[in-house]
């Protein structure tokens, strides 16, 4: 499959914050799933447990693994924000995001650079729960409904052509984040960031295509999900939606 995808220099942005039991085998499977001009990004905000000081540690061993230390903890979406950024400045041709603690598979990692090389290939690949094939594992039951019945809503809302548009594993072509400019329009500061984000491309007029997967909840360590997550989402979009802020 390298073969396939030897034009690529593609980019993982992982951000982290209290990761510690998580980075150091995320960071060899996500590597083992990249080719060889690939590079992984970590961002940590200043993670008390230690987190950061372990990256260092990786980064001494692996010149592949990069990490950007935030001086606080500012939100996902702000994270996000300053990894895209500097994957570009470091000349990715793809960048892709994902969690730390492994709901995301990396093998899915040679999938959605696979469906970049593919003739007539999307300019964003979405893994997402909610296609055919894809599925959630470990989830109680309420957790899924909120889910599954916020992305309909936010389709219905926002029109945008995505079945899990909450989803956080996407691969984006170079073209389709510099068509945000310097991120500046970019309103989320938390989670919601996943959401504008597809409404964004889809606003710039970027092909996205989803991609089963199958999310797992987290090996190790603790959760940043909260129940604020859903009424964050909400807000946004409607802001979104009647250009409000």
């Amino acid at each position: 499959m390298y073969g396939i995808i030897k034009s690529m220099k593609p980019s993982v942005v992982i951000p982290t914050y209290n990761e510690r039991e998580n980075v150091e085998a995320m960071a060899a499977a996500v590597l083992e799933n990249l080719p060889p001009e690939g590079e992984l990004l970590f961002l940590d905000d200043n993670s008390p447990d230690g987190t950061g000081v372990l990256i260092d540690g990786l980064c001494v061993k692996e010149p592949r693994i990069r990490v950007m230390h935030r001086k606080s903890k500012e939100g996902l979406g702000r994270a996000y924000v300053a990894g895209f950024a500097e994957a570009l400045r470091l000349g990715a041709t793809h960048v892709i995001e994902m969690d730390c603690d492994f709901s995301h598979d990396p093998a899915d990692v040679k999938r959605m650079l696979a469906e970049m090389s593919a003739e007539n290939a999307p300019d964003v690949v979405i893994g997402s729960r909610y296609v055919k094939g894809g599925k959630c594992v470990g989830w109680p039951f309420k957790r899924w409904f909120i889910s599954r019945f916020g992305g309909l809503f936010i389709r219905m809302v926002l029109g945008v052509p995505v079945k899990d548009p909450t989803g956080g594993f996407k691969c984006f072509r170079r073209k389709a984040l510099e068509s945000l400019g310097d991120f500046s329009g970019i309103k989320s500061f938390g989670y919601s960031f996943q959401m504008e984000m597809n409404y964004r491309m889809a606003q710039s007029g970027m092909k996205l295509k989803e991609i089963p997967i199958t999310f797992t909840e987290r090996r190790a360590g603790v959760s940043k999900i909260s129940g604020s997550i859903a009424t964050e989402t909400l807000k946004m979009v409607f802001k979104l939606r009647f250009g409000i802020g």
